[in-house]
Order: structure tokens, then sequence, then C-alpha cells
């Protein structure tokens, strides 16, 4: 099975090479392409990710101007070190495959295609991706967002090294399951749980689905913390007002920060003495791998904020 970077690996470094880095992903902003104040205004967020959107966003008469304007911005390099990512729309409509070809030309750190169903299409993707000439950085990112998707997660995610960030369509998964949207998820926790399940099976970031009410904050924070606990990497976003919150949820703690260290910590002092134990609690290797992700994490988000 293909295994990809680290969940928080940034998709414009190379597997191969030796700067590879922890990239957060913990709040990435969908922004219509269709509306230019808004992707003015999205240089100024601190969101780690901006989703520069051709699909939902965008009215069928706005398509081709708002295609122009994401490439353009991608163009730009206006947006400082945040993350561009940009949404085409989805393979068998009338505007995928000018979208594919111009997002390829403009090369950003990835391009996000919706409703992908199987590892066939994933493949297909990259050889339309690799034929255009696209840049070796541009990554492929895959929406997941039916039910037949939902099972075949990680044979979706190995379909390819080009493909690095899954991304939860929870919208669509709620309507084709015939379910409904509730506080808690629990219509939605199988599915989230499979995708979960599939994207660490092969080492792929997998990103939580979008929150609708944007003026419900104590919602929105409850769904951020259920989806960190979770284990997603990151949650998709739709207001800018979400962004702090996302950007809190999904960084590690102040608490954890020192967990971590003292576990590190902890270690290095008890190695060779075979039993070693950290506030009263026993520690193996694999707490030390956990306690390195999390100062990896840390150390990202730091420098994330110091060069914003």
């Amino acid at each position: 099975m293909t295994h990809h970077q680290d969940p928080t690996h940034s998709s414009t470094t190379s597997a191969t090479s030796d700067e590879a880095a922890f990239r957060p992903r913990r709040s990435v902003l969908y922004m219509p392409s269709s509306n230019a104040r808004a992707l003015e205004k999205a240089k100024t967020l601190a969101c780690d990710a901006i989703i520069l959107d051709l699909e939902d966003a965008v009215a069928p008469d706005a398509k081709v101007a708002a295609r122009d304007a994401a490439c353009a911005a991608v163009r730009s390099g206006g947006y400082g070190r945040r993350e561009l990512i940009i949404r085409v729309n989805a393979l068998g409509t009338e505007w995928h495959d000018a979208d594919l070809a111009a997002a390829c030309a403009a090369g950003p750190d990835a391009i996000l295609v919706p409703k992908v169903g199987s590892a066939d299409e994933v493949r297909s993707l990259v050889a339309a991706m690799e034929a255009a000439g696209t840049p070796e950085h541009t990554a492929l990112w895959a929406m997941i967002e039916t039910p037949a998707a939902i099972l075949r997660v990680a044979d979706i995610a190995a379909a390819s090294e080009r493909l690095t960030v899954l991304v939860l369509g929870t919208n669509d998964l709620v309507k084709e399951l015939h379910a409904e949207h509730v506080p808690g998820r629990a219509p939605l926790l199988p599915s989230l749980g499979l995708a979960l399940l599939g994207a660490r099976a092969t080492g792929t970031v997998v990103l939580d689905g979008v929150y609708n009410a944007v003026q419900d904050t104590e919602g929105f924070l409850q769904e951020c913390t259920q989806g960190r606990q979770l284990g997603f990497d990151g949650k998709t976003l739709v207001h800018p007002g979400q962004v702090a919150g996302a950007n809190e949820a999904f960084a590690p703690s102040p608490d954890a920060v020192e967990e971590a260290r003292g576990i590190l910590a902890a270690w290095e002092a008890g190695a060779g003495s075979g039993v070693v134990t950290h506030n009263g609690k026993m520690v193996e290797a694999l707490h030390v791998e956990t306690a390195e992700r999390t100062l990896a994490l840390h150390d990202a988000i730091t420098a994330l904020a110091a060069d914003a």
C-alpha cells in the first residue's frame, strides 16, 4: 500500500527532499474566486491555507472569470506562506477540463477535485496533470463526499503519491446518506471514522468538513474540538470568522506542549534504564513519537506566526 508523507508534511516539498517540514493545516478557508474583494481580503487572514473555489461558491455564468482570477491570484505571490489550492469543477462537468488545464499551468500548491470516487479517477487525474506539465510541487487533493468514496478511502488515498490530502465533503455526505445535520454529528460518525482509517492507513492528511451555521460560534468550536479529538488534521471553513477558532482547536495546547517536552526529557534522561516514567506514567516509544509530532507541529505553527 502506498504511504504518503506525514499528515502535517508540506505538500510543496517532494517526498525525497532533505528539507521535509511540517505544514499546519488547521484552518483551510474556501474563498469564491469570483469575488475580487474576498481574494484580496484572504491575503490578510491568519488561515493556514486558502481554497480558491471555482465550484460551489461560483455561479455558472461566472465560472470562466473565476478561473482566470484564481490563476492570477496564485501567480501574484501575494499570499505569504499561506498554502494556495484551486478547487476545480468536478469530473464530467462542462468546466472541468479547462479548469484543470488552467490550474495546472498556474502551479498552485495543490488542485482540489470534488467528488473523487475511485482509485481509477485519481490515476486519471494524475495522468492529466502530468500530461499538462504541472509543476512537481503541485499536489492533488481529493474531496471525499459520497458513500462510495467513503467505502474506498484507502484505495483512493493509495492510488498516487501525488495525492496528499483528503477533504471531507460533509454536506454532500449528509445528503447522500439521507441523514440530518444534528449537534454531535452522530449520523456522520461512521463515515468520518472510515475516512480517518483510510487516511491514517496510507499516511495521508485528512481535513474535516465545513460548519454551515457561521453565526453559531459555540457549535462551531464544539465541532472543531470533536474533529481534533477524532484525529483530523484541520478543518475546512466557509467564513473568515471561523479561522481563529480552528487555529486554536487544531494547535497543540500549552499544556500539551509542556507534556511533550517533559516526555522527551524523561526519555532522554532514562535512556538505557529499561523503564521510563513521566508524571507517574510509563513512557514508551509510541509516546515519544506522539510527543515529537506535537512539538514539530507547535514549532511549525510558531514559524508561521513569526512570518505572518
